[in-house]
């Protein structure tokens, strides 16, 4: 029997056998504690679905239950492969109504058996939610041009027939059901996802985009538990930086660390630290969540589990000041690049926590607080590239010149891509880290946030470089995988984007911090959204991103993502005569940015900004209003024609 499904048969092979042992092989794979609601509804989709197999004489197919959809962290309650068709069932028992949560569920499933599944990419896919007290909806079925149909809602008298008309209306070749489940599943989770799949104690090999993605995952996860159990095991102080381009798991494999020695009473217990207030409120949400769902606790307690497992880096930092008393012996820090520099963290910790004299930046105060351990500790530094888009973030060389300085005796672990590259640091002289060590694998090369296009993040960094030629040649060589448009016209951008977003895939608007006069297209940069809501609320709250009409910036975005994203383009970061032109927007006017620091800080943002999308984006341009002083055309004219120039089409 196929690991993928708790039970599998042929359509011969199920009708022969007795309906309560085919509950029993069921049963007994699922390691949940089983509820009666559960037994029940497995008995009645058995017994419905031999009824209406001998009703029809249908006895050529195959038949799965509870087949597994790991990108999802959930099971089809059935597949059914007939006539070289694969229908993905969803039941709900003894229900009269169809709504549309239960609609993008089944259509969920058969969108990530297309995309993930490798031995479906090729297959006609049709999703069914069978409501089995309802009216049939006798409508026509309509496939998208990846090959998966709309979700088909049926009763269940209906079931069996409406499958056997659409197999034998689209007959396809047939193929081995069997082979077809068992081969390779490579799913590409969102950040969510992921962390509830690890949280569940899944394997971070197995929610891994491709095999050489799992095999990175994996080797450097491995690697540093190693040093973790090293550090331990010959009571040494270790710093592992690990680095990555923008999507490629860095947070993915500290939180696979983190889930690895999740319990307090272990010596290895990891806590998973982040600054991103966004992140570790949605993370902490999303878990909460999950849990409750898996394990009926309660979601009061749900969060106070997973406010342990993840926690913000500042509360970290502030409950470190109620004396010396040592912290976790494994610390996690998320984004490190973007901790504080010292002018910025004595400031806050004079006149925000009352400790006069305070002169440490971040990184070194944090390195201290873990030094406090007489035997052993471990920091795992996570550093993204290009992702400093705040005032006083210090970026590598902080945490680099706090150990050459006051903590030499710290074993350093980094590769050498920590040290110069397109999405690190430059410059910097590895001679100064102290009981340096060069491992490889702490270097992630390959992103996965989009499973569409793996050459994104590189396109995205010639385009905000202001090299439109670079840049429009490796958009060629993946536009046809993963779509960027461009618009003068917001309400066209939305569209294009509802248009584009099916079953449970996210959308949302995302603009500049600064991007003040968006607030004349209706876009109100300064209106702040309640993360968790934006990014976890469904498609009909009025406050999730979905709607369209609360406006994501960098600092709400960064670390986290979405599937569809629609992107307000400002005058704050415009085109010239023949570069980039950096500006901020105060008061009643725009001013130039002087400084290279804030400068760096804009190309930042927008660079945030264009690599959250995992599927595409579209770029909303204003026309401009020459009557508004703030809003002239010029000012966004010169950018349009620059991005269409990186290859950027028009709708």
């Amino acid at each position: 029997m196929t690991q993928q499904a708790f039970y599998s048969a042929t359509f011969k092979e199920f009708l022969t056998e007795d309906s309560s042992a085919i509950f029993g092989k069921i049963s007994k794979r699922h390691t949940q504690q089983l509820q009666y609601l559960q037994t029940k509804a497995w008995l009645s989709e058995i017994e419905l679905l031999k009824d209406l197999l001998y009703e029809h004489n249908i006895l050529q197919g195959h038949i799965f239950f509870e087949f597994m959809i790991p990108r999802m962290g959930r099971r089809a309650d059935a597949v059914i492969i007939l006539k070289g068709l694969i229908f993905v069932i969803e039941f709900k028992i003894g229900k009269a109504d169809i709504n549309h949560c239960d609609m993008r569920q089944a259509h969920g499933y058969a969108l990530d058996l297309k995309n993930f599944h490798s031995a479906s990419h090729n297959k006609l896919i049709v999703p069914i939610l069978v409501a089995t007290k309802s009216r049939s909806h006798f409508s026509s079925v309509n496939f998208s041009d990846d090959g998966v149909a709309e979700t088909v809602c049926i009763n269940e008298q209906d079931l069996i027939k409406r499958i056997y008309q659409i197999a034998t209306k689209y007959n396809q070749s047939n193929f081995n059901a069997q082979h077809w489940a068992e081969s390779g599943y490579l799913p590409t989770p969102t950040i969510i996802e992921a962390a509830q799949a690890l949280y569940a104690h899944h394997k971070v090999t197995d929610i891994a985009r491709s095999e050489a993605d799992s095999q990175n995952l994996g080797q450097t996860s491995h690697q540093l538990l190693q040093l973790i159990h090293k550090a331990r095991s010959e009571k040494r102080k270790v710093i592992c930086f690990v680095t990555g381009v923008p999507g490629a798991g860095k947070t993915l494999v500290g939180l696979n660390i983190a889930s690895s020695h999740s319990s307090p009473k272990e010596e290895e217990y990891s806590v998973f630290l982040s600054g991103n207030g966004p992140l570790v409120s949605v993370l902490q949400e999303a878990l909460a969540k999950d849990r409750n769902i898996r394990t009926n606790e309660g979601l009061g307690k749900c969060r106070r589990h997973t406010e342990q497992f993840i926690q913000n880096v500042h509360k970290f930092r502030d409950d470190s000041l109620k004396g010396n008393k040592p912290p976790e012996q494994v610390a996690i820090f998320d984004e490190a690049q973007r901790a504080w520099n010292a002018e910025q963290t004595s400031k806050f910790m004079q006149t925000k926590r009352n400790q006069v004299g305070f002169n440490k930046s971040e990184p070194e105060y944090l390195i201290e607080v873990m030094d406090r351990h007489e035997d052993w500790a471990v920091i795992v530094a996570l550093i993204g590239g290009g992702q400093e888009i705040n005032t006083g973030e210090i970026g590598l060389s902080g945490w680099l010149k706090a150990l050459e300085s006051k903590f030499s005796h710290w074993d350093t672990y980094y590769s050498t891509d920590l040290l110069n590259g397109e999405y690190v640091s430059s410059g910097l002289d590895s001679k100064k880290l102290s009981n340096a060590n060069l491992m490889p694998c702490l270097h992630l090369a390959t992103s996965m946030r989009s499973f569409r296009a793996e050459k994104l993040s590189s396109y995205i960094h010639h385009l905000i470089e202001g090299n439109s030629e670079l840049a429009k040649r490796l958009y060629e060589t993946f536009k046809h995988l993963y779509p960027i448009k461009i618009t003068r016209n917001l309400e066209d951008a939305k569209r294009w984007i509802k248009l584009k977003s099916r079953a449970n895939e996210s959308k949302g608007m995302l603009a500049s911090s600064n991007g003040i006069r968006l607030k004349a297209e209706g876009i109100f940069v300064k209106n702040k959204i309640e993360p968790k809501d934006w990014f976890l609320g469904a498609p009909e709250d009025i406050r999730s991103s979905h709607f369209l009409e609360d406006v994501a910036t960098e600092f709400d975005i960064q670390g986290l993502e979405i599937d569809w994203g629609l992107i307000a383009w400002d005058a704050d970061y415009r085109f010239g005569a023949d570069k980039f032109e950096h500006w901020r927007f105060r008061g009643t006017k725009w001013e130039q940015r002087k400084k290279t620091e804030n400068q760096r800080y804009l190309e930042n943002a927008y660079r945030v900004l264009m690599t959250r999308s995992r599927q595409g984006m579209i770029i909303f341009v204003p026309k401009g209003n020459d009557d508004d002083t703030t809003r002239k055309v010029e000012f966004y004219d010169n950018t349009y024609e620059y991005l269409k120039r990186c290859g950027i089409e028009t709708i």
